[in-house]
């Protein structure tokens, strides 16, 4: 049975760096005390908040991870721009934030310039579609530093006061809306790559799956970019919100129980998922090549569910309505400080965290 520790990735761990590196950044928020760019303190929230006096300067970093393996052994780079920007971007909209910028870096072993013209080809085209532009960015070759590239980029976002997204406000029957992705996204590669690998061998991604398309085609699957369908819902710089959204999970790192935990670390309260998205039937069969448990799937991948928003119950089917992208009602906040699961994966069945 595979799990992410098997894979080489200890959450635990990972955690812990985390809340090591926060305590230090949080020791730099006082030289800022009462100047411009002044940081509001949110732990745990998916991107960092700076006050600009009318408005609030939204940051955030990520990358594409373990994707990139992949990319190399097929040779096909073109659609990680749309990973990299959903990473960050996608992060910042759970602030309510509009992502106006991303600077990009490339550590490599060895400059290729084909590589950086479909890397970067692909993140104009999904920056375009965003209407977000690229100011700068860094290419640095680094010799045996790294073991081919590795590509992470910093977002900046902009957001009215007023209009942040806390996720404070949430209740017990507020209704729970997913938005649907059928890939992987850019999280929990590493679990992937190593089912695989066990199961055949490192050269399995150019061979064919049982989806008319490469192993490595299928699992290469650009992540579905949210920002603007929500943006659509919430306005953007300037704008009206048309809607009351009560608090955005991106669906990454720590999958379903992770990420909405962090929208209602304030409020004591819990979820019950009953109806969410399926995984696609290739997340579903690597799930199973790697006897991997539901429990563990949920907590690693989005499992079909790529962005999960809180909304009143009055408003939820007129929301759904509105987004342009598919989604439906998942679930609602319950009294409980628990995560209740239907899963839908391979094995299904009902489980339950606690947070």
């Amino acid at each position: 049975m595979a799990d992410y520790k098997q894979a080489g990735v200890d959450i635990n761990m990972g955690n812990k760096a985390s809340r090591i590196a926060y305590r230090f950044a949080r020791s730099t928020f006082s030289s800022r005390k009462g100047m411009i760019g002044e940081p509001v303190t949110d732990e745990g929230s998916f991107a960092g908040m700076l006050d600009m006096g009318d408005f609030y300067i939204v940051q955030g970093d990520d990358g594409v991870g373990t994707k990139m393996e992949v990319a190399h052994k097929i040779g096909k780079f073109d659609t990680l721009g749309y990973d990299l920007l959903a990473m960050v971007a996608d992060d910042a909209i759970c602030l309510g934030a509009e992502t106006i910028s991303i600077t990009n870096t490339l550590d490599t072993n060895k400059v290729d310039p084909d590589i950086t013209y479909d890397l970067m080809k692909g993140l104009a085209k999904a920056c375009n579609e965003q209407k977000v532009v690229i100011p700068g960015g860094e290419i640095a070759e680094v010799g045996k530093s790294v073991n081919g590239n590795v590509w992470n980029a910093t977002a900046v976002g902009v957001l009215e006061k007023g209009k942040i997204i806390s996720g404070n406000n949430i209740r017990a029957g507020n209704v729970i809306i997913a938005l649907q992705e059928k890939g992987f996204r850019s999280n929990g590669f590493s679990l992937v790559r190593y089912i695989l690998e066990k199961e055949f061998d490192e050269n399995i991604y150019n061979e064919p799956s049982p989806f008319n398309k490469s192993w490595g085609e299928m699992i290469l699957k650009p992540s579905k970019i949210y920002s603007s369908a929500l943006l659509e819902l919430l306005g953007r710089f300037g704008e009206e919100r048309k809607y009351n959204i009560l608090g955005i999970a991106h669906i990454t790192g720590g999958g379903i129980p992770g990420n909405v935990n962090r929208i209602l670390k304030n409020t004591g309260l819990g979820a019950e998922f009953n109806d969410l998205f399926s995984p696609s039937p290739m997340v579903k069969e690597i799930q199973k090549i790697g006897d991997v448990s539901e429990i563990e799937a949920y907590k690693t991948w989005n499992m079909g569910n790529g962005m999960v928003i809180v909304v009143e119950k009055d408003d939820a089917d007129k929301i759904v309505d509105a987004l342009s992208v598919k989604a439906k009602i998942v679930g609602f906040v319950i009294e409980e400080k628990k995560i209740i699961i239907n899963s839908l994966g391979a094995f299904p069945k009902k489980f339950e965290f606690e947070i």
